[in-house]
Parts: C-alpha cells; structure tokens; sequence
C-alpha cells in the first residue's frame, strides 16, 4: 500500500519558518514521521513537494492512475484559495487527508476556512508532527475499508 504525502508551497522551508506556528522540525523530519508511521502499518509513503500549484495538481492528476491507494497533503496556503487544487482532490478514486501543523483555526481569519477540505476525506490541524502520524493512519484505514 502507498500513501502519497503531499506538500504544497512554503513547507520546505519548515524548520525555520515561524516556529511558534510550525515548531522546529524540518520537511525531511516530517516526512521521517510519516514513512516510520506508514510502516508500522505495513504501509510505504511517497513523498513530493511543490512550491507550484499547478505541479502540485499534476501530481494529485497523475496518483488517479498509478498505485496511490490514498493521498495526504498539506498545500499550504493553497488551502484557503485553490478551487483548481480542491477540483483535482474531488476527482481522486482514493482518500485523501488534508493536514496542518498549526491549528488554522486559532489563526488568521482568512485560515479559518479551507477550500480543499470538503473534497478531502477529513482534516487534522494544530496538533504539530503527531498530526502526520493521525493523518497516515487515518489515510491507511480509509485505503483498507
């Protein structure tokens, strides 16, 4: 089984980036996080990242039609704006899970709402590194059912 995590723009700049919002860890770390958590569920992670929306999209495009069995993303900003990248969630044939380090909720109004989320399976914000562990578990469990 495959999960395919996702990360859109400004995340590899994670590790110094506002740690207050985003703690200290790198992109590499939480991809570490996730792969060790995919395993233990007998499970493989496939990692991209894109400072482009539209690369990003030909990603999500392109797991339609390989062995992606589901899809965890964290597109950034993107999340509060991109209907092209919410379109191309809605027409996935696999679960996808949006997640976020900070809790969006308790932020900038204009995080408040994601555009993606009513085309993703379900949502984890706020609870940091542990959020990529809930977030593949829930994506193996949602590719198993």
């Amino acid at each position: 089984m495959k999960i395919l995590l996702l990360h859109g723009p400004n995340l590899s700049q994670l590790g110094g980036r506002d740690p207050e919002h985003y703690g200290t860890m790198t992109l590499d770390e939480l991809v570490a996080v996730a792969t060790e958590e995919a395993a233990s569920a007998g499970a493989e992670v496939e990692h991209a990242a894109f400072e482009s929306e539209g690369d990003l999209i030909g990603r999500l495009h392109a797991a339609g039609s390989d062995d992606t069995s589901a899809v965890v993303v964290n597109p950034g900003a993107l999340t509060h704006y991109s209907y092209a990248l919410r379109d191309a969630i809605d027409v996935l044939d696999v679960p996808c899970v949006e997640v976020h380090l900070s809790n969006v909720h308790a932020r900038e109004d204009f995080r408040h709402r994601s555009v993606i989320a009513p085309a993703c399976a379900g949502s984890i914000a706020g609870f940091g590194p542990l959020g990529y562990r809930l977030a593949v578990r829930a994506a193996v469990g949602l590719a198993r059912a």
